[in-house]
């Protein structure tokens, strides 16, 4: 049984697990691979900030992933300033996204409501210093597995480094469902065989340990054409495995997930999908 995961801003509260509909992360307040934002974002215009937040929540994302993380930008200056933008901007709570346990504390402290911290490491310094700001600020936290070996190949060693990372945060008083996992997919492009493993784990982290899960799900198909196809096949095979909260481009991947969600019976009377394709077909006529 998946553990329900809640997260909430000021005036929104969103719950992630059991039996419901899958959660929607919005991805696209991050500078890597785009090239206009990173330039915003070293100008100090944050202005897009607030548009990219609209437009992913009106795609369809519950959840907005706040990352500004470049070179040549003040990480612990920006991110909480970023935060404020978002909180104004849109009601869905926030996960703050970032490495630097210092930019991460100062988002935290402006931050109204229980937010996803993404992420700490099966590192041992990243569990000393990102384990503790969780629990001081009753934060959710993502455990990326990777440890000080690197990133794994095997089904085995993310499941291992998964329960590593769960046993410390229980033993630190951060309970289970506070623990979101993220076995950390990489590119078919470069290995055919890539996407097998994260699979399996989610699959037996899911099994084993019942925390929720979540991906940047659209490094699947890196370097590949028709990407939001591979998108797609990947989300409606991990989603059943155990993935309950990807990081997408909602706009891109929303019709999917919730196709899939109705095949498994996580969308009572097909509400949800006939709502949504209302909306598609409302907004091509518009067009």
């Amino acid at each position: 049984m998946i553990v329900e995961t809640k997260v909430s801003s000021a005036t929104k509260e969103v719950i992630i697990g059991g039996n419901r509909p899958t959660v929607l992360i919005g991805e696209r307040i991050n500078p890597s691979g785009r090239k206009k934002l990173t330039e915003a974002l070293r100008s100090g215009n944050l202005e897009m900030l607030h548009k990219e937040a609209v437009s992913q929540v009106k795609a369809g994302a519950d959840i907005i992933d706040v990352n500004v993380g470049a070179t040549g930008i003040d990480e612990v200056a920006l991110l909480p300033e970023a935060v404020k933008i978002v909180m104004a901007a849109v009601e869905a709570p926030i996960c703050i996204d970032g490495e630097d346990p210092k930019a991460l504390e100062a988002a935290l402290k402006v931050y109204k409501g229980k937010a996803i911290v993404n992420s700490v490491k099966g590192e041992k310094k990243s569990l000393e210093t990102v384990l503790p700001l969780v629990k001081e600020y009753g934060a959710v936290v993502v455990g990326l597995t990777i440890d000080d070996d690197g990133l794994p190949k095997t089904a085995d060693k993310r499941v291992s480094i998964a329960g590593k990372i769960i046993e410390r945060a229980e033993k630190m008083g951060i309970p289970r469902e506070n623990v979101i996992i993220d076995t950390l997919c990489m590119a078919v492009a470069a290995d055919s065989k890539a996407g097998m493993p994260v699979i399996e784990a989610i699959r037996r982290i899911s099994a084993e340990f019942g925390v929720n899960q979540t991906l940047g799900a659209s490094n699947i198909s890196f370097n590949l054409p028709d990407r939001h196809l591979l998108n797609d096949a990947f989300l409606s095979v991990a989603i059943p495995a155990g993935l309950t909260c990807p990081i997408v481009d909602a706009a891109k991947v929303r019709p999917a997930v919730l196709a899939t969600d109705l095949v498994l019976g996580r969308d009572n009377y097909a509400m949800r999908y006939i709502k949504a394709y209302r909306q598609r077909l409302a907004a091509q006529t518009r067009g």
